[in-house]
């Protein structure tokens, strides 16, 4: 684990867009990449950035790390984002490895959706985020079924719920995620650099980030 501070935001997500093309050009020299990303608006800067590389797209899988059971006509829908913000120019010819099907529940198509995930696994490059309340992904304190999307034994992809999400999710579990080849952690602000600091003392089940954590490049900005 190390931490990156940056001098501002603009200097971290620029610095981030070219670690992570880094990364995903070194690894398309012998074979495909896969990216994983967050959604959420924080990140977009480096969705941008990224979009305007010029790498060899079509051979990059993209998936989100979870997705709110919602479909793209939602502005809620972290899929729309990522057609708006990411797989747009030279990015526009990456191969999106969806995390929602139009079924009411997200277990009517868990096992379909994990189906199309696992031949891109492990990932390349995961980029995370991380709440306030130290979740990351949709692995939510107190979330209905973290403890089993913790486990070692965890399916690739998992349906939770939790107070603080809203509506249900569905996300990458903790093998998953710890599986990346490179993992980045985003965070900004004074409240996300303390409860960075929190998670660091805590367990999974408590702060869920923290599963991570050992593993991963936490890059902060004020």
């Amino acid at each position: 684990m190390s931490l990156i501070e940056y001098p501002s935001r603009e200097a971290l997500m620029a610095g981030l867009a070219q670690t992570i093309a880094g990364e995903l050009r070194a690894a398309l020299v012998t074979g495909a990449a896969t990216l994983s990303v967050p959604g959420g608006t924080t990140p977009g800067p480096i969705f941008d950035a990224l979009s305007k590389e010029d790498l060899d797209w079509p051979r990059v899988a993209v998936m989100l790390n979870d997705e709110r059971w919602v479909g793209e006509d939602s502005p809620r829908s972290n899929t729309r984002l990522l057609k708006e913000r990411l797989l747009v120019g030279f990015a526009a010819k990456a191969r999106l490895v969806p995390l929602y099907a139009p079924t009411a529940t997200p277990e009517e198509s868990l096992d379909k959706l994990a189906e199309g995930i696992i031949p891109h696994l492990p990932i390349t490059s995961l980029l995370l985020g991380m709440g306030a309340d130290m979740h990351t992904a949709s692995l939510f304190p107190g979330a209905d079924k973290l403890a089993q999307a913790l486990a070692s034994n965890a399916p690739v992809l998992m349906a939770l719920r939790a107070e603080a999400a809203g509506e249900p999710r569905i996300t990458l579990t903790a093998p998953v995620l710890k599986q990346a080849r490179h993992i980045h952690i985003l965070i900004t602000g004074d409240d996300k650099r303390a409860a960075y600091a929190r998670a660091l003392t805590l367990s999974p089940d408590l702060a869920p980030v923290a599963a991570v954590l050992p593993l991963a490049t936490v890059h902060w900005a004020a």
